[in-house]
């Protein structure tokens, strides 16, 4: 008789997790385990109960035993602490916005604890993301694994998964990847898991619902600095609301038309900006840059303006904020991000191959008014958060760096975010990198 395969459900207490470990049990075909692990201790800077991890365990272990499966309990606090919560204040610290739940699925999710599976012997790790896995071989032979969004648009979470490895995806499951949101709450409520009607978790991976600053101060000390108001300027061009989130097909069949662009443009548009206090006026003082993200609007206390304040530069060394008034502000928007080679991340490695094989442009040259084009780009629809609707972009190949020039200027771009790209038709995500 043959073997039944081994999976490991992470367990989180969560809904969806629950429905995951329930559609693999009701398959009956593989021997199933449900795993809960604690990730994090600490209640200072949290918006919840002191005990809420203990609450989440506590269901996990109800569901495992509704469902009958046995359940295990792991503590990687410790690991977590060390490559995803150090990381965050580091990132913070040197004025980057970094995606914690980026790393904890690629840190934790699917290697740490992908470990301890594997140790009571799983062969596959599953999860309850919003995402769906595909297996291929290509024109050598070779046994690929595609990333495809969740069928569900208003919950696909292949974002937070950019940075797996196709060795981490041979291992992963994502049972609910066809499912629409609704469905996994009606199936979890017909089944009766005590789960079903348990709300969506929110916050930080693991830590919950956060008051940053707060957070951030276990390890940033407050400094006092100058809030510093640019203003824009009339020859600039203001970017209207409406035209700043411009949505099109979500997956067109038609390729956006972007202008003849050189790589010194291409240096130009990617450049954030950067600004001195002589340029504008201290309207204000703030307790540290680095408990600030560019785009945030929230927590300045500045008042005297018709409309909102945006943060639209951040100085760590002169501890200086810089903003702009109302969400048209130029100094929110840019046309394109550089991502540098050594900050890449291919998950499909055909696409990683296609891209190599673009001719890599030259700087402009301007010989009789003649131009250097980038010869080819490859069309994508990119995402650089996770509720950001995606949107129609370009990546061309430098010298050094990955380049994507967007069809529609995008709005508060932050260095240390992670900027995703997707097949235009496919859906597949394709690989990501660090702004």
């Amino acid at each position: 008789m043959e073997k039944k395969i081994k999976i490991a459900v992470g367990l989180s207490g969560g809904v969806d997790s629950s429905v995951a470990a329930l559609l693999l049990k009701q398959r009956g075909d593989c021997d199933l385990i449900g795993i809960y692990m604690q990730n994090w201790h600490d209640t200072e800077g949290t918006l919840h109960g002191d005990c809420e991890w203990e609450e989440e365990k506590t269901l996990a272990e109800m569901v495992a035993k509704k469902i009958g499966i046995p359940f295990h309990f792991v503590d990687l606090s410790d690991i977590y602490r060390k490559r995803v919560v150090d990381y965050m204040f580091d990132e913070y610290e040197h004025g980057r916005t970094p995606n914690p739940d980026v790393l904890c699925n690629r840190e934790i999710k699917f290697d740490a604890f992908l470990q301890e599976a594997i140790a009571l012997g799983a062969d596959y790790v599953a999860t309850g993301h919003y995402c769906r896995k595909e297996e291929y071989l290509d024109s050598r032979g070779r046994k690929l694994y595609r990333l495809i969004a969740g069928a569900d648009k208003n919950k696909d979470q292949s974002y937070f998964l950019c940075q797996l490895s196709q060795e981490q995806l041979s291992r992963a499951l994502f049972p609910i990847g066809d499912l629409p949101k609704p469905e996994v709450r009606r199936l979890a409520a017909e089944a009766g898991l005590p789960s079903a009607a348990r709300k969506d978790s929110q916050g930080i991976c693991f830590v919950g619902k956060v008051d940053l600053p707060v957070f951030l101060q276990q390890k940033l000390k407050p400094k006092e600095g100058d809030v510093v108001e640019i203003f824009a300027k009339p020859q600039e061009r203001v970017f209207s609301k409406a035209e700043s989130r411009k949505l099109t097909d979500p997956y067109p069949t038609q390729p956006a038309e972007y202008p003849a662009v050189t790589l010194e443009e291409l240096e130009r548009l990617s450049a954030p900006a950067v600004y001195t206090p002589q340029e504008g006026k201290v309207v204000g003082v703030h307790q540290g840059a680095q408990f600030y993200t560019i785009g945030q609007r929230r927590g300045l206390d500045i008042g005297g303006h018709k409309e909102s304040l945006f943060i639209i530069s951040i100085d760590i060394d002169s501890n200086t904020i810089y903003v702009g008034e109302g969400q048209s502000h130029p100094g929110l928007y840019r046309s394109a991000i550089k991502i540098p080679n050594n900050r890449l991340h291919w998950i499909n490695p055909l696409a990683r191959e296609q891209f190599l094989a673009l001719p890599e442009p030259e700087m402009c040259k301007s010989e009789e008014g003649g131009r250097d084009v980038p010869p080819s780009g490859i069309d994508c629809m990119v995402r650089i958060r996770y509720r950001q609707p995606l949107e129609r972009a370009r990546l061309f190949r430098g010298p050094d760096a990955l380049y994507i020039l967007f069809e529609n200027p995008q709005r508060g771009i932050t260095p240390g975010q992670f900027a995703a790209w997707y097949h235009p038709q496919s859906q597949e995500l394709l690989g990501s990198g660090v702004i």
